[in-house]
């Protein structure tokens, strides 16, 4: 009765409250932080992107004719710390992340709402010290921040920059914390380990990675500050510091940080696949233990970044192998998503098209990083476009198929709109065909010698630069098109049902979008994870609407 009693009062605040911009500033409903967040990342995409193609506009022409060798620096630098700190790593956890992990557990809420208002506010602050960092003369040290150069030669704001990431750390320790607590302790009746949706999985190991990998390099960062604002020894070797200490801690975060932006669209892939082809995914335990796996490999193979840094044969070696063990677990998943389609009824609607440009993009990325993890030939490419186009078919291949795959998955529930379905695949196809027009050619600059951060090159490599420049421009296009019908359809689109394609899980047993307490009672899980063999096909479904 006092459950009754207590949803009925908070049914009463709901549609009663404030819509104002004091109500979403200081909300503790993760839906709604879940939006403010998109808003926010959508900006820095936005500014990342307009960096990048600043840079692609400088490599038109084979001389420097665009702008200086330090602005140059300063651009390519920007791009990366805006996008890897303020987009990549938190895009899919604290938008879908946010808004879904507890509707998927059947919760009213995650375990911490206003830790949950306090990530946000910790992203925006660190955003806002390095929007002003860039704009009061920028920085010019890489998105690494390597030594000696960051603590003793770089005139720009470096110590704001990274005062800047530091903060925003904090806000991928307390979403992780959050998630960690809300899968473990609020799951609904029923609701066990093995019945637990993969989104969930992903999610979880990820949040394992936060946990555990950002406090390092929040540490590193601050010794950069303390050692450039106070002169201390500790990375500088004219005071008797190391600047290899420095790489050792910084890959030591940042290559588990791949994990951080490919596992959350790992896990979005995987509720695509199989709501769009209805069946189980092939292998699930497998699937699950597989981001588990990666979680705990990620961070024993962090000196593959280091192969030319002077480390021993012996310790080369031994980084090499563990390299090559990583991409066991994301081959397991590639192979049970492929097996999962094998005589499944396939849909190809704009979510799957996505999933399908993940897993492809995503298996070239990977299939590359094992030439890079071989010795001979990371010596050849380092620090050359190979290395770019690698790291871009990962990140941006990966990362951001699945999350525009999960955005338009999970529109309809988020907005309780659809969107115009022809122009949603349309995108889909610009997206893939724009991405590999830009990075495709970059692999056979590096292989041939081309090195990465230089504002000028050898006239031979004009004819790639220009496709990957033109490349660039498509996938802007690309880009740009979904932000402009998913703000159109929510105004002019059609009124989405709950459960528009007919998918399992608890997060479409709601309404759409779903009132503040999620769920009218709270729901008890009597069946397995992804029961598409009782749930009619998606064209039936079709049909009787």
């Amino acid at each position: 009765m006092a459950t009754a009693v207590s949803i009925a009062a908070e049914r009463e605040h709901y549609l009663n409250k404030e819509y104002g911009i004091r109500s979403w500033l200081l909300t503790t409903d993760h839906k709604r932080i879940a939006l403010l967040y998109l808003a926010s990342i959508t900006f820095f995409f936005f500014i990342g992107g307009f960096f990048a193609l600043l840079i692609r506009l400088e490599l038109l022409t084979p001389a420097g004719d665009l702008v200086q060798a330090d602005t140059y620096n300063k651009l390519f630098t920007m791009h990366g710390v805006i996008m890897v700190f303020f987009f990549l790593i938190p895009a899919v956890p604290a938008v879908l992340g946010n808004f879904l992990v507890p509707l998927m557990i059947g919760a009213r809420d995650l375990a911490f709402p206003k830790i949950n208002l306090l990530s946000w506010y910790c992203y925006i602050a660190g955003g806002i010290l390095v929007l002003h960092a860039m704009l009061t003369g920028g920085l010019d040290t890489g998105w690494t921040f390597y030594t000696p150069f960051s603590t003793a030669f770089s005139n720009t704001a470096v110590v704001e920059a990274g005062l800047g990431v530091f903060i925003n750390g904090f806000s991928s320790i307390l979403t992780g914390l959050n998630f960690i607590v809300t899968i473990h302790r609020m799951r609904a009746p029923g609701l066990t380990w093995s019945r637990l949706p993969l989104f969930l999985w992903s999610h979880y190991a990820t949040s394992v990675i936060m946990l555990l990998g950002t406090p390092v390099i929040a540490i590193t960062l601050v010794l950069v500050v303390l050692e450039r604002a106070f002169h201390l020894g500790i990375f500088d070797p004219t005071r008797g510091g190391d600047p290899l200490l420095f790489q050792h801690l910084f890959w030591f975060y940042s290559h588990p940080a791949v994990y951080i932006m490919i596992l959350p669209s790992m896990g979005v892939v995987s509720e695509i696949v199989t709501c769009f082809s209805r069946k189980r995914v092939f292998g699930y335990y497998f699937v699950a233990m597989a981001s588990i796996g990666i979680a705990v490999i990620g961070f024993f193979v962090w000196a593959h970044h280091m192969f030319v840094a002077g480390m021993s044969l012996y310790a080369a070696l031994i980084f090499s192998i563990l390299s090559y063990l990583v991409a066991v677990p994301s081959a397991i998943k590639v192979f049970n998503w492929t097996a999962t389609l094998y005589k499944g009824s396939v849909s190809f609607s704009t979510p799957m098209l996505y999933a399908f440009g993940f897993i492809g993009l995503f298996t070239m990325g990977g299939l590359t990083g094992l030439f890079l993890a071989a010795l001979g030939i990371d010596v050849h490419v380092t620090d050359t476009y190979f290395v770019v186009a690698h790291f871009h078919y990962i990140m941006v291949g990966g990362t951001v198929m699945g999350y525009l795959g999960g955005m338009h998955y999970w529109w309809p529930k988020i907005s309780g709109r659809l969107y115009p379905e022809s122009w949603g695949r349309l995108a889909a196809l610009i997206v893939f065909l724009g991405f590999n027009l830009t990075f495709f050619p970059q692999f056979i600059l590096g292989y041939l010698g081309m090195p990465r951060r230089y504002w000028q090159y050898p006239p031979e490599f004009q004819v790639l630069n220009v496709l990957s420049t033109a490349g660039s421009t498509i996938l802007a296009v690309g880009y740009l098109l979904p932000m402009v019908y998913f703000l159109w359809s929510m105004r002019y689109g059609k009124l989405a049902d709950d459960n528009p394609w007919n998918a399992a899980g608890l997060e479409w047993k709601t309404t759409s979008p779903p009132p503040t307490f999620n769920f009218e009672e709270t729901p008890v899980v009597t069946w397995e994870a992804y029961n598409y063999n009782e749930l009619p096909a998606l064209e039936e479904v079709r049909v009787e609407r």
